[in-house]
């Protein structure tokens, strides 16, 4: 009796998280293979959404359904600044258009939600290397904790998001993000669950905490949150 309700209580706690976590309880229309394409510097695609991407369907990710943790933002952009701090020797503060005068790039990126279902669009932003590059980590940074309009936080290991090329995304399926999708960034976290693709990021915090658990890993999910990696993320 009392194994039964300890099972049935895990149960119940996972399909919470799992809920509010950004994850919908119908998914959208399935993929059956994983899709990872290289990373490209990006190109003009004209001006109208795309639904498939050289032979590979697109999912309408402004049709998932939102259960971030205070619903979807709405981010100023007159105001709007993207601060880069912590352990690093040049913080900054970026517009929105200083952020995208950097290089731009695209990629096939798959969002795995921790239900089973997985979500497949091409992103474009800049590379986090691009961005941190410029504030210059401290020796001591081992950590990225991603900071969202929301309160909303998250981390990854700084040689993780190096090494994988991780974009900040502003864009996917060729149209500007909306505001329930993270307008104006959100991290395309390539290979990690969907309750690392920090929504509206307004900062980026490089620290020296190699266990810094954001606000679901701090309920119980994990901090490595890997699904399929793969050994090459391109150039």
């Amino acid at each position: 009796m009392h194994t039964t309700l300890r099972i049935t209580g895990v149960i119940l706690l996972a399909l919470m998280i799992a809920t509010a976590s950004g994850c919908t309880t119908a998914p959208p229309a399935a993929q059956e293979k994983e899709v990872k394409g290289p990373l490209e510097p990006a190109r003009d695609l004209g001006t109208a959404v795309i639904r498939e991407y050289k032979g590979k369907p697109l999912n309408d990710f402004k049709a998932l359904s939102d259960n971030s943790v205070r619903g979807p933002q709405s981010v100023d952009l007159a105001s709007y600044r993207l601060v880069i701090d912590g352990a690093v020797q040049s913080p900054q503060r970026l517009t929105y258009a200083e952020v995208l005068s950097r290089d731009h790039y695209q990629k096939l990126i798959t969002l795995h939600c921790v239900e089973g279902w997985s979500a497949t669009g091409l992103f474009e932003g800049v590379l986090m290397k691009d961005l941190l590059a410029q504030v210059i980590p401290s020796p001591s940074a081992v950590t990225v904790i991603f900071h969202g309009q929301d309160d909303y936080t998250t981390s990854l290991p700084l040689a993780t998001v190096l090494e994988r090329n991780m974009l900040l995304a502003y864009r996917v399926n060729n149209e500007d993000l909306v505001a329930r999708n993270g307008y104006p960034f959100q991290l395309a976290a390539e290979d990690k669950l969907g309750y690392k693709w920090c929504k509206w990021v307004v900062r980026i915090e490089l620290s020296t905490d190699p266990d810094f658990k954001g606000f679901w890993e701090r309920q119980g999910y994990g901090n490595d949150a890997e699904v399929n990696p793969s050994p090459e993320y391109g150039p």
